[in-house]
């Protein structure tokens, strides 16, 4: 059996049902087009070979004779295939791994990475993330990209999670469990949710939560509900939360919380000991969807338990415009900075926490933090 050229293995190879079609096809019509040959290898039609080994064809071969072997393979498969952007991308960083040298004869000269860009039509950002993907990737997430199944994004993002993550997320996808990527995230987070950790052992005068809030109810992926992007919890198990036994007798508690959730928050609040006081208002400046309008803010509620007034006279701007980010939760750290001025005295626990910050504990079952 005849060895693959390394440049050959930039494309995938085609399984399942498109490759029985093609051995069907090869079996009843012969081999149409020679497979290319450069210094003994199959440069060009490794998918052709395999077919007609499994037709009992005889397959015809050619040797390659062109100046650029590379561009040879790329405008093959691009015009022959439906690859998606993705799976362009995976062949992008392939060729960028390739061994460079001189000649074709020792190792490919492969192009400059704009000029590998070109011909496989994707963007280098895309092709970074490829490489990011087969650099960092287990087995199973770059062949789910290369099979179309994940986009090199999302799969990018989830080379952060641990090995056994990323399976459970491609497993989820490959057997039907989910539809969509976002979904098997969500699906995997959801399992992989342990129990939370045991109480600190000190009490905190200073108490700062982004609780993920359970909507119930279906949205957008990219700026929807929760649900999508991690493990909820219901109203019941958040007020269950042992949040009153990590409180200082005199204590605030400065709480996340979006519109459609304002009037089933004060119960959280009342279980956890505080009283509401006032609020702050983030003005996001990019709008999301939402129901009966579009939402371009967020409540940060400010409660306190016993006497727990500011420890400085300065008072800051009830509304703070700050231009959110891409990413699905994320609160503005100017928000913490005005915690941190008006309450500089005492100790200070973030509950859901999803980075160590200087100066803060951290409380919460959070699962490994994946972009969906």
């Amino acid at each position: 059996m005849l060895k693959f050229h390394p440049l050959a293995e930039v494309f995938p190879l085609i399984e399942g049902a498109e490759f029985d079609a093609l051995v069907a096809d090869i079996k009843a019509n012969g081999l149409h087009d020679p497979i290319t040959l450069l210094d003994g290898t199959i440069l060009d039609g490794r998918n052709r070979y395999r077919a007609c080994l499994n037709a009992e064809v005889d397959p015809r071969f050619e040797e390659f004779e062109g100046p650029n072997p590379v561009a040879f393979v790329v405008s093959k498969n691009v015009a022959r295939r439906h690859l998606d952007e993705s799976q362009r991308g995976m062949a992008f960083a392939r060729i960028a791994k390739l061994p460079k040298g001189a000649n074709q004869h020792t190792a490919i000269a492969a192009p400059s990475q704009a000029a590998t860009a070109t011909m496989l039509n994707v963007s280098i950002d895309t092709g970074q993330r490829a490489k990011r993907v087969l650099d960092e990737g287990t087995p199973e997430l770059i062949r789910a990209v290369e099979r179309g199944q994940i986009a090199v994004s999302k799969a990018a993002d989830l080379t952060k999670a641990t090995p056994e993550f990323q399976r459970a997320v491609v497993q989820k996808i490959s057997d039907g469990t989910a539809k969509t990527a976002t979904d098997a995230v969500r699906q995997a987070k959801h399992e992989a949710k342990v129990e939370a950790p045991e109480l600190p052992s000190e009490t905190y005068r200073v108490i700062y939560a982004d609780p993920p809030w359970s909507y119930g109810n279906s949205g957008l992926d990219d700026y929807g509900h929760a649900e999508r992007h991690y493990p909820t919890m219901t109203i019941d198990e958040l007020c269950q939360m042992p949040v009153k036994a990590m409180a200082d007798d005199d204590a605030v508690l400065f709480m996340w919380v979006t519109s459609p959730l304002l009037e089933e928050c004060f119960d959280v609040i009342r279980a956890w000991g505080f009283k509401y006081k006032t609020s702050f208002i983030w003005d996001k400046v990019k709008h999301n969807f939402g129901h009966y309008n579009s939402v371009r803010h967020e409540l940060l509620l400010v409660c306190t338990r016993g006497s727990c007034t500011p420890d400085v006279k300065t008072l800051h701007d009830s509304v703070q415009t700050i231009e959110r980010t891409e990413k699905h939760s994320e609160k503005p750290e100017e928000f913490r900075a005005i915690i941190d001025a008006i309450y500089p005295r005492g100790r200070r626990i973030e509950l859901f926490s999803r980075k160590t910050v200087n100066g803060w504990d951290a409380y919460g079952n959070e699962t490994s933090e994946v972009a969906a």
